[in-house]
């Protein structure tokens, strides 16, 4: 479903100052697959999925979507792009929800954009996330969750193919993010989507059979449920997540693999770029050079 290689994206922020967001990402994601990314503030999350949602436009690299390539799409296929192939749903509940309408006309505009409109159809996908007895509220009268549960049924107005959802836990609680969480997996598994999950939380991986987590523009490492582990081109980094998760860290194309700085602060690696690297006993040995 989605091919990412050596996806660069540089922001220039001035004529002598340039920031680099995404610094050769590889990422694949099969069709119909739910999963999640996760990063710290600035690690490339967001800036992944605004590419992925034809928001932005690559700087170089490989980055194709249901079979279509972004980087050479044209400004009006584009706009085609966002409105049939993906969905979105917003952390902001402002950028996800139109407040003067209700929920089942918030649904059809998607629709309406399209030259699609059918009430039956909104009133249908209001069913699908558990709001049809909420029809005819508006914004001011749900509760969050039922809020993100509207943009979770106006991102599925035009049957995309792809949703993409920006951190849609981060302003609920607990109990109304389990409930989101569990609306997607039965979308997901109902209709055959792609979903895409971008959060901060590491708690999220509960739901999530497969989480990449990005760090300084890279895919850095992957978290699969161990009945998930499938690909022999990984390489076990530790077992932190219990029995039913192991953390894999991933080799680049070039066969680069990123090494958390908390492992180099372990054993000391702090004021140098260089290791004493060794194999033993068919393990790889990565040591500070001045012991």
């Amino acid at each position: 479903m989605i091919q990412c290689e050596n996806l660069m994206k540089i922001y220039k922020i001035d004529e002598e100052h340039e920031v680099i967001a995404l610094q050769g990402l590889d990422l694949q994601i099969e069709k119909g697959e739910m999963m999640g990314i996760i990063g710290s503030s600035g690690s490339g999350k967001s800036t992944l999925l605004n590419m992925l949602g034809g928001l932005d436009r690559p700087t170089a690299g490989k980055l194709i979507v249901d079979g279509k390539n972004l980087l050479r799409l044209s400004d009006r296929e584009l706009v085609k792009y966002k409105l049939e192939t993906v969905g979105f749903v917003w952390q902001n509940n402002a950028r996800n929800l139109i407040p003067y309408l209700s929920a089942v006309e918030n649904v059809e505009m998607p629709m309406l954009l399209k030259g699609s409109h059918k009430r039956s159809r909104a009133k249908e996908l209001l069913e699908m996330v558990g709001l049809g007895n909420r029809l005819k509220s508006k914004l001011g009268s749900l509760s969050g969750g039922e809020q993100q549960r509207v943009a979770i049924a106006i991102a599925l107005a035009n049957q995309p193919s792809l949703i993409l959802a920006d951190e849609p836990t981060g302003s609920v609680d607990g109990k109304a993010a389990d409930m989101i969480l569990d609306v997607l997996h039965h979308l997901n598994r109902e209709l055959g989507v792609t979903i895409v999950i971008v959060t901060h939380d590491p708690q999220l991986k509960r739901k999530m059979d497969r989480i990449v987590a990005i760090r300084d523009g890279k895919t850095s490492s992957e978290i699969l449920r161990r009945s998930q582990l499938l690909h022999q081109d990984q390489v076990v980094k530790e077992d932190t997540q219990g029995e039913t998760h192991v953390e894999l860290a991933v080799l680049d194309s070039a066969r680069r693999i990123q090494i958390p700085e908390e492992y180099l602060k372990a054993i000391g690696i702090t004021n140098t770029n260089k290791v004493h690297l060794k194999m033993e006993d068919e393990k790889i040995i990565i040591a500070n050079p001045s012991n």
